[in-house]
């Protein structure tokens, strides 16, 4: 795969991290592997370093997925709340790992629990960005039958973010799965409505509905390949850029 440039870092102040659940689980099968969570959390520190304000947002699904428990025979609602508690405890253990790397790092939940983490409260996760801590944001948007991909974008649109960066196991959007596929293409940029009618799977429909609406890009690259985080926010690596 070639290179491709990217912007320049003095135009991401802000960002949101997207990543999956199951990005933290490792070659495990099931729930938190503790050296795939410090690894990631690396790529967050190194970037952070740079200035850059970062928010993150962390699915579930190594601990529970609320639509697979639905499918099982569980009312939706409830397997969804289940999994926005998941959604908590994946963001508890990337708050630890981050603070142990020096970091000052905010857990904020759309369901109070405040023992554990704070309440949603926009104009206070904005203070938090503003000192350059590391927000989390949990518990999805606190409201069933909506993704993370969801919450992610909604989140980035409240605290100005200027892009979503979503963190795959591949370097960007393909037409086809390049695990099965070896002559699937990579695309550079790609259109909100061409993700949409091609259902390339970047994120569920509403949260790319919610970010063309805003205008706001979506970058998806290799969680996998160390350093990928920061090289693109430097103007390289290799990744696909969602946008108008």
């Amino acid at each position: 795969m070639t290179e491709q440039s990217g912007p320049a870092p003095t135009q991401y102040n802000r960002v949101m991290l997207k990543i999956s659940g199951e990005a933290l689980m490792g070659d495990q099968g099931f729930g938190l592997h503790p050296p795939t969570v410090s690894r990631i959390a690396n790529e967050v520190d190194t970037v952070a370093k740079m200035g850059v304000e970062v928010c993150m947002v962390i699915g579930g699904g190594n601990i529970f997925r609320g639509l697979q428990g639905s499918a099982q025979g569980m009312e939706r609602t409830t397997a969804d709340y289940m999994g926005m508690l998941a959604t908590v405890m994946n963001a508890l253990a990337m708050q630890s790992a981050l603070e142990a790397m020096g970091h000052h790092c905010r857990v904020i939940s759309a369901i109070r629990m405040d023992e554990v983490c704070e309440p949603y409260i926009r104009r206070r996760a904005i203070r938090h960005l503003e000192k350059k801590r590391i927000v989390i944001f949990a518990a999805g948007t606190g409201n069933p039958y909506f993704t993370t991909d969801t919450a992610a974008t909604l989140r980035a649109n409240e605290m100005n973010c200027e892009a979503i960066f979503k963190g795959t196991k591949v370097d960007g959007v393909y037409d086809k799965d390049p695990a099965k596929f070896p002559d699937a293409k990579r695309y550079g940029d790609v259109s909100y409505d061409e993700v949409l009618q091609k259902h390339l799977g970047v994120m569920d429909a509403s949260a790319i509905a919610l970010a063309r609406d805003n205008r706001l890009p979506i970058v998806v690259f290799s969680l996998d390949e160390p350093g990928g985080f920061r090289s693109i926010l430097e103007g390289r690596g290799t990744y696909t850029r969602v946008h108008v």
